[in-house]
């Protein structure tokens, strides 16, 4: 069994904010795989796909405590951590770029830096999607939990739609290849 973490906060004030684009990718998986309505559980809402043996899980604790949701599943389904793959937002990338990785730090993010203490490992795969770094006009925290431009949001939106096809081809082959295949242009 493997488990697709999306990162965000929940509730309708967050929504569209750039904090989310883990539950956007998420959500998008979800729908283009038709799968049922999302059940409240494990301190999160997931759903599980049977033919590929996934979960998908947008933990509802709050981005700053998302590894006791995370946690909590892993426990239950008997998940290691090398099937964890964690979807989140990344100031260091410029919107519409992602990036995977294997293993790594957290990059100053909250909910990963919460998940890779609660299981004590960095060897956690993630996809990282670019929201641009915070503008000099701006704190980080009022720009990461706004809602982006109708120019940026475009640009999200196809790396929204990338990153569910990375997670599709590690799903169908391996994480290797997925990083591989979607890790294209200007190294971070």
């Amino acid at each position: 069994m493997k488990l697709i973490v999306g990162l965000g906060n929940p509730g309708k004030e967050y929504a569209n904010t750039r904090h989310n684009m883990g539950f956007m990718v998420v959500d998008a998986l979800a729908k283009q795989w038709n799968l049922s309505p999302f059940k409240a559980n494990f301190q999160g809402e997931y759903v599980t796909h049977t033919l590929h043996q996934v979960i998908l899980l947008k933990p509802t604790t709050f981005m700053n405590l998302s590894g006791q949701s995370v946690f909590a599943i892993c426990q239950f389904y008997k998940i290691s951590p090398q099937e964890i793959v964690v979807v989140y937002d990344d100031l260091a990338l410029e919107p519409g770029k992602i990036r995977l990785r294997m293993t790594g730090s957290s990059g100053s993010h909250n909910g990963m830096q919460h998940i890779i203490d609660t299981f004590s490992t960095q060897e956690i795969k993630r996809i990282r999607v670019g929201i641009g770094a915070v503008p000099l006009d701006q704190k980080g925290k009022d720009y990461v939990l706004g809602v982006p431009s109708k120019e940026d949001q475009k640009k999200m939106n196809q790396a929204i739609q990338d990153s569910v096809s990375a997670i599709e081809v590690y799903i169908k082959t391996n994480f290797s290849q997925a990083m591989n295949q979607f890790n294209r242009g200007d190294s971070d």
